[in-house]
């Protein structure tokens, strides 16, 4: 199988999630249907139904977290020597040559992007259009209204 790209950061918030999951969630749970059957009859306890479907998402999100680690390809944006071009895991200042906004992004996995944080997946149109360009160089990406150009100020590595 593939190896999927996530930074330090993202691998150690995976596996925060997969700590929380096992020491804090599936123990609750657990507790959740056995006070759930000790109401009596199943067949018509909400309860017991829902709690059972809470165990089956968590038991399920362990295993799509575990499998996640298990595949990750751990990469430290502070090692990369990619002599300022854009790569994974890389913090990249543009410029929307229409409006003149400036943004600055990191590239990081799908687990990790988070807009609200200037995190993009790498999997993004616009990380897509960045990924081996260097600081001056212009990046073409297909928006839904349309292409719209960037202008690469800085890419750092932090």
């Amino acid at each position: 199988m593939n190896k999927t790209p996530l930074t330090v950061t993202g691998a150690e918030m995976l596996r925060e999630e997969l700590h929380r999951l096992k020491t804090i969630d599936r123990p609750s749970v657990i507790a959740a249907i056995a006070e759930a059957r000790s109401h009596g009859d199943l067949s018509e306890n909400a309860e017991y139904e829902a709690a059972k479907e809470r165990q089956g998402f968590i038991e399920g999100r362990i295993m799509e977290v575990e499998g996640k680690l298990s595949h990750a390809q751990i990469i430290d944006p502070r090692l990369l020597d990619a002599d300022g071009r854009c790569v994974f895991g890389a913090t990249v200042e543009l410029e929307d040559m229409d409006s003149g906004q400036v943004v600055t992004y990191q590239i990081v996995g799908e687990d990790e992007a988070d807009i609200k944080a200037n995190k993009i997946s790498i999997s993004s149109p616009i990380a897509r259009a960045l990924i081996g360009k260097y600081a001056g160089d212009i990046a073409e990406v297909q928006a839904p209204g349309g292409i719209r150009e960037y202008e690469i100020i800085d890419v750092r590595y932090l």
